[in-house]
């Protein structure tokens, strides 16, 4: 970890109106410049998919959410894609299996 911030909103309905506009600002105030991703929200009540793609072009860092972990879970589980467009790099489609096993043998080719 290279930085963070803590909203400290404590009442979880005001967490799911928080304002996914207002997160983009919060990480370019931090130092993410040696992080390997950006946790943009710990908490799947808070609004954050609106604000992924804008994090990491501004970034260039993987952003993780918490219901984007999650939502990868479950459709891991599912074996189903992973692949949710406008969803971040971890949604992309990237980390299927089939796209691991792709990278894994172009390494060892």
């Amino acid at each position: 970890m290279t930085d963070s911030r803590a909203l400290e909103i404590p009442d979880n309905i005001q967490v799911g109106r928080h304002d996914p506009a207002k997160l983009p600002g919060i990480v370019e105030a931090m130092n993410v410049k040696d992080a390997d991703a950006v946790v943009l929200s710990a908490c799947v009540q808070m609004p954050s998919l609106p604000s992924i793609a804008e994090v990491e072009a501004r970034t260039g860092k993987s952003v993780i959410t918490a219901a984007v972990a999650t939502t990868y879970a479950m459709l891991k589980a599912l074996n189903l894609s992973t692949r949710v467009p406008g969803a971040g790099a971890l949604l992309s489609g990237a980390f299927d299996d089939q796209a691991m096993a792709r990278r894994t043998a172009s390494v060892h080719a």
